[in-house]
């Protein structure tokens, strides 16, 4: 018998949606480059080779958020470690919303999402490095 989900992704988005600070492209992009804000981008490696990156950002596959935040992890990175405004993005906005939500109750502060992820970003003409690969697979 299959198991019977009783906690699901949109149920986890809503959550995650009502408890952190969503920004529009618009507002993250007046924050990128400032010395005070970290953008984190949660996209695996073949996504950035593939579709490109925010100048600037910090890549932290999304795999190994907690134990690069946690400052008792033997992984974790100095970027974390900082009094800073962290701005989570992945694709689409669902992982850096989840993100976000969980760096939140880790304790990291303050902290944000960038709604509609890095594909708004170039929707709206936001500034982007180009794709290293774009013909990398896609998973």
């Amino acid at each position: 018998m299959p198991s019977r989900i009783t906690y699901g992704f949109q149920q986890m988005l809503a959550e995650a949606n009502d408890s952190v600070t969503t920004l529009t492209v618009a507002e993250a992009k007046d924050l990128l480059g400032r010395a005070d804000v970290t953008f984190v981008d949660l996209r695996d490696p073949r996504e950035l080779d593939r579709e490109g990156r925010i100048a600037g950002a910090f890549h932290c596959p999304r795999g190994m958020l907690e134990f690069w935040i946690d400052p008792a992890s033997p992984y974790a990175k100095p970027q974390f470690q900082q009094d800073k405004t962290f701005v989570f993005f992945c694709a689409g906005g669902w992982r850096s919303a989840l993100a976000a939500h969980l760096a939140q109750r880790m304790g990291l502060a303050p902290v944000a999402h960038i709604e509609g992820g890095f594909a708004e970003w170039k929707k709206a003409g936001a500034p982007y490095e180009p794709p290293r690969h774009p013909a990398a697979p896609k998973f």
